[in-house]
């Protein structure tokens, strides 16, 4: 945001404030200031001249000998070789010696040997353009008139005066939750309460054309999609005069960096500049039907903008349309198909509110990013539409541009509600360490707007602006106040425990937890990219029909290697393992709390799931991996998982792979030896182990707080079975029956010796379990003990048809 001091002048008083001094002090209380630039302060001894008498020089056919009446007691002589100069024409004269823009000095000296005192000046030498001098003639002298505020009283007057070139221009940093400060007016109410002057904010006042006209006889307005549209509102203007902007409008625009168009659209920018409410003029012969209609693209429809650009529109994008057509994009730009010509002699101005998201994703998708835009996407205020509108429309008058037809259109479908906040100078003073009086803090909330009451305790409550959406609790209060009050005032203190507040979640909780159990086990944490290349896929052996490729691809990369976000993590961990192999790193134990990413529809985010990934090699295998999954869901505190045989994942060595289930038997995640060809494309000749959980499902299946149990009083008493049984059936199947079968006395089942010889069989084992049942209460006895082995062993020979060795 530019801000132009001059303009600033209108609503706060900066006498006697350094550029300097101001740009600190708004930086220091919250308003940062880029830098500011001293506009018209090399144009050195340039005064307006009046050309009296035109002589051709003897020496050349295209000089021209000017006698120059600059108010001094006799005329100065001027050779130019311009063309367009004539006796009588008011020009800039530079008279010698000068500075000009660019460093260029100007001296005096002869001409084809005739004595020149200065130069004659075009409007690029004085560092302006044809939209600063609209109508001058670009290639010869700048020849001024009186919509340049020239005249007999102005000769011999510093050009920079009369021209209204000498102002300072100052460059804010605008974070995007102030887009109030995105204004002169809000800008003249910062340095208001900066420097603790007096401001004004005057009440647009508009006359009408008071003939009789309404605008109901020219247009009606309707909202389509009020979830994007909270508020239109529209005014009309007839009889208007296409004309350049007055020379005061066009400098204060040049200085906020905006081009001077027509008095207008310059109007319009005038306006948003001053006010921050974007605003749009139409050519009303162009509206179809007399309508305006607020409503949502359709899919394919075609808009030509005003800079002659074609685009494709989509529901999710929203425009003004009239009847037949769209004419605006809204929020963004007008269409080319109601732009304001010469021609135009009735205009629509519009001021609305539109949603901020949908104007950036319009923005966005259509690579047009505005003035206009960069304002909505910030979230206005709903309520500056109307004295935006209305200012407008003063300007038209005050620039007898139209005649403002009287009445308006306001559809405004809901307003917001007031938001209250209580102001605890107490509560605010220990937060911030400070001794600020309460009159102090009432004073600053006022003088930003807020509406301050006392009730008859004392306590005082806050009414907040409707432009101030940042403003929703005592620490922004309490920052508001301190910003003012002067963060170097306020001394280093201890931070009370009472002020202290948050801390982590459940969740954060477990996450730390988590890693902490892991580092503990000897398992150090890595981070890694989420972006990666596709080809990663390929080295993991992921199927090509697999649903994992279909990944968020990134729309700048910063190459092919990161083009793509994740959506497994395996190929991240297997890549640093390869790096500690290749570094002769001979153990390695790693893990990561890694994101992936999955595409949901079009416009929406990526679905962001947090997995823990493990990766060892060395002096690991598989069952210390095994063991470190069992461990995080011990500190879940999850009952009932099972691990389950993976054949089918490419990735994974078939025979040692194993999938992790919840009770319910949904999958949690993968873990076992890397398949030897994954291991092959990271050039590994080693096993590796690797395991990705989902560390969301684990979190949602979490378990109670932990309690303490105290060490059993009674002895156990220990069974062992062996079975016979077929090669597939699963270890982990014939401990879960035992289990159920046993009921609660059982405390453990554990695998002792896996059997396999000829006289078994081809394709069967003996499988040796150890049962170890203990009651809590008291000491088994033999026959409790013989009971539930009976039971174990019927539910193995009914639920999977196996029997004891012989």
């Amino acid at each position: 945001m530019n801000l132009s001091m001059n303009w600033l002048s209108d609503f706060v008083s900066t006498e006697g404030i350094a550029s300097k001094e101001y740009c600190d002090r708004m930086t220091d209380t919250g308003s940062k200031v880029e830098g500011y630039e001293t506009l018209g302060e090399n144009i050195k001894n340039v005064v307006v001249g009046k050309i009296v008498k035109i002589t051709p020089h003897e020496n050349s056919d295209h000089l021209q000998i000017c006698m120059i009446d600059v108010g001094a007691d006799a005329p100065v002589q001027i050779v130019t070789g311009a063309q367009n100069v004539f006796e009588g024409a008011y020009v800039p004269a530079a008279l010698a010696p000068a500075t000009l823009p660019g460093g260029v000095t100007i001296k005096a000296g002869k001409l084809r040997g005739v004595e020149s005192n200065g130069m004659l000046c075009s409007f690029g030498e004085l560092e302006l353009t044809e939209h600063d001098c609209p109508g001058k003639y670009a290639d010869g002298i700048l020849i001024l008139d009186e919509s340049d505020g020239v005249s007999d009283e102005t000769i011999g007057k510093d050009i920079v005066d009369v021209l209204q070139l000498s102002d300072v221009s100052v460059e804010f940093e605008i974070t995007s939750n102030r887009p109030d400060c995105m204004s002169v007016i809000g800008l003249a109410r910062e340095t208001a309460v900066s420097f603790d002057r007096p401001w004004t904010l005057p009440t647009p006042n508009v006359k009408g054309a008071q003939d009789g006209d309404k605008i109901e006889n020219h247009l009606s307005v309707k909202i389509d999609c009020p979830d994007l549209c909270s508020r239109y509102c529209a005014r009309v203007v007839k009889n208007v005069k296409i004309a350049p902007s007055p020379i005061w409008m066009r400098r204060r625009l040049r200085a906020s960096g905006v081009r001077p168009i027509n008095n207008i659209v310059d109007i319009t920018n005038y306006v948003m500049l001053e006010y921050g409410q974007p605003m749009h003029a139409f050519d009303y012969k162009c509206l179809s039907g007399s309508e305006i209609v607020v409503r949502r693209a359709g899919d394919g429809e075609s808009f030509r903008s005003l800079d002659s650009q074609d685009h494709a529109l989509d529901s999710s994008m929203m425009v003004i349309s009239d009847r037949e057509k769209a004419v605006a994009l809204a929020g963004v730009m007008g269409g080319e198909n109601s732009e304001i010509t010469d021609s135009t002699a009735t205009v629509v101005f519009e001021s609305a509110m539109f949603a901020g998201p949908s104007v950036r994703i319009t923005a966005k998708k259509n690579g047009m990013r505005t003035e206009s835009s960069a304002r909505f996407e910030k979230g206005l205020d709903a309520e500056n539409c109307l004295p935006a509108l209305e200012r407008a429309c003063e300007l038209v008058e005050l620039l007898s541009a139209g005649d403002v037809v009287d009445g308006m259109i306001d559809v405004y479908p809901e307003k917001k509600d007031k938001t209250i906040l209580p102001l605890d100078v107490c509560r605010i003073n220990r937060f911030l360490g400070t001794e600020i009086s309460a009159e102090f803090m009432t004073s600053v909330m006022e003088q930003l707007g807020c509406v301050v009451t006392k009730d008859a305790s004392g306590a005082i409550s806050l009414e907040i602006p409707t432009f101030r959406n940042d403003l929703g609790c005592m620490n922004d209060l309490a920052e508001e106040v301190l910003r003012i009050y002067g963060y170097n005032k306020s001394a280093s203190t201890c931070i009370l425990a009472e002020t202290c507040q948050g801390g982590r979640s459940d969740e954060q909780q477990f996450v730390l937890d988590t890693v902490r159990m892991l580092c503990g086990a000897g398992v150090s944490e890595i981070q890694t990219y989420s972006f990666i290349s596709p080809k990663y896929y390929d080295k993991i052996r992921m199927p090509e029909s697999s649903a994992m490729r279909n990944s968020v691809v990134i729309s700048n990369p910063l190459g092919e290697d990161t083009s793509v976000m994740r959506t497994t993590a395996l190929p991240s961990m297997l890549e640093v393992l390869t790096r500690n192999y290749n570094f002769s790193n001979e153990n390695a134990r790693f893990f990561e709390l890694a994101t992936v990413y999955h595409p949901t529809s079009r416009d929406t985010l990526p679905d962001e799931k947090p997995m823990l990934t493990l990766g060892l090699y060395g002096d690991s295998d598989f069952y210390s991996l095994k063991g470190l999954i069992e461990a995080v869901l011990n500190l879940a505190g999850i009952k009932g998982c099972a691990f389950r045989a993976c054949t089918e994942n490419p990735t994974f060595h078939p025979g040692r792979c194993a999938e992790v289930l919840d009770k319910d038997r949904n999958v949690l995640g993968v873990f076992g030896q890397a398949h030897p060809l994954t291991a092959k494309n990271y050039g590994v000749n080693i096993p590796l182990y690797l395991a990705e959980l989902s560390l969301g499902a684990i979190y949602a299946l979490h378990g109670p707080d932990k309690h303490f149990t105290p060490l059993p009083k009674f002895p156990p008493v220990s069974r062992d079975f062996s079975f016979v049984c077929k090669e597939e059936l699963e270890v982990g199947t014939i401990a879960s029956c035992m289990k159920r079968a046993g009921g609660a006395l059982v405390e453990s089942v554990k695998l002792f010796d896996i059997y396999r010889g000829e006289k078994l069989g081809e394709g069967m084992k003996s499988v040796s379990m150890r049962v170890i049942l203990r009651a809590p209460d008291r000491t088994l006895t033999v026959e409790e003990a013989d009971k539930v082995s009976k039971k174990i062993l019927g539910s193995m020979e009914h639920q999977l048809g196996i029997t004891l060795r012989s």
